[in-house]
């Protein structure tokens, strides 16, 4: 679980609220017509602007937002120099059996690929070209909440449309003016909340998730072809420290100490 996420949605909430009940009635802006009109006009618009099929995985994508499952770069740096490691001491065709017991498949790919002896270069286009889709789909779900957070304000405005014209055809009972202008706003206030109390920071934490997996996989590439090109495990260690933050470089240290190779240690 995302504690940040958690936290968010409900310090968001919890502010609304006490903003709300402190000057007034929560179930005054409560009002079932203008949720409708925006949800289900936000709704429907997407629906015309994606397929169907990419609309329906969101409750999917979701899951990514709520679930923190990204895995740690030190750990998976730390495999790679094992690897590297294994493949000096027995050889590329010693990693078979390890790589079918990983359950990153991207990982997988590339270490079977290597044990198959293909080319370096190809390797690199296969994994590349798979990044390349992958960042493609994540980009898709982005995109779908980046539109609901541009749509939600505009049916909020148009609610409030309907809402001035139905309130203007009585304006013949001047007490009814004030409250046709409070739920006429309504609409515009669920639009504006749902946009960037929802939908926007939705994008933006998919968006975070996205370059976090994007950033491992880089590195899979990387410690993947240094295996393949025999290099020092060493060697190998810090080119794909070079990824990482400088906090994050001196915890990896810390995980992987000094060790020896052969008869001496390697550098």
């Amino acid at each position: 679980m995302d504690l940040a996420t958690v936290l968010g949605i409900i310090s968001g909430i919890a502010l609304f609220t006490i903003a709300i009940v402190s000057n007034g009635s929560i179930m005054e802006f409560i009002h079932v017509p203008s949720i409708l009109i925006v949800l289900g006009g936000t709704f429907a618009a997407t629906l015309i602007n994606y397929p169907l099929q990419s609309v329906l995985a969101v409750s999917k994508i979701l899951k990514n937002v709520f679930m923190e499952k990204s895995k740690d770069p030190n750990e998976i740096i730390k495999i790679l120099v094992d690897l590297a490691e294994t493949a000096r001491r027995e050889g590329l065709l010693a990693l078979e059996d390890t790589a079918y017991q990983m359950d990153d498949d991207f990982l997988k790919k590339g270490i079977l690929l290597i044990v198959d002896g293909t080319d370096p270069e190809l390797v690199r286009n296969i994994l590349e070209t798979e990044l390349a889709f992958l960042e493609d789909r994540h980009r898709t779900g982005q995109s779908i909440f980046e539109t609901m957070g541009a749509l939600a304000p505009a049916f909020g405005m148009i609610g409030t449309l309907i809402g001035l014209i139905q309130m203007l055809k009585n304006l013949q009972d001047p007490d009814a003016i004030g409250p046709g202008m409070a739920v006429a706003l309504i609409t515009t206030f669920y639009g504006a909340l749902l946009s960037n109390f929802v939908f926007v920071p939705i994008a933006g934490k998919l968006k975070v998730r996205s370059n976090e997996e994007i950033l491992l996989k880089e590195v899979m590439v990387e410690g993947m072809l240094s295996i393949q090109a025999g290099e020092n495990p060493r060697i190998i260690e810090e080119k794909l420290k070079a990824f990482l933050s400088p906090k994050l470089r001196s915890s990896l240290e810390n995980k992987i100490p000094e060790q020896e190779f052969g008869e001496g240690k390697y550098v």
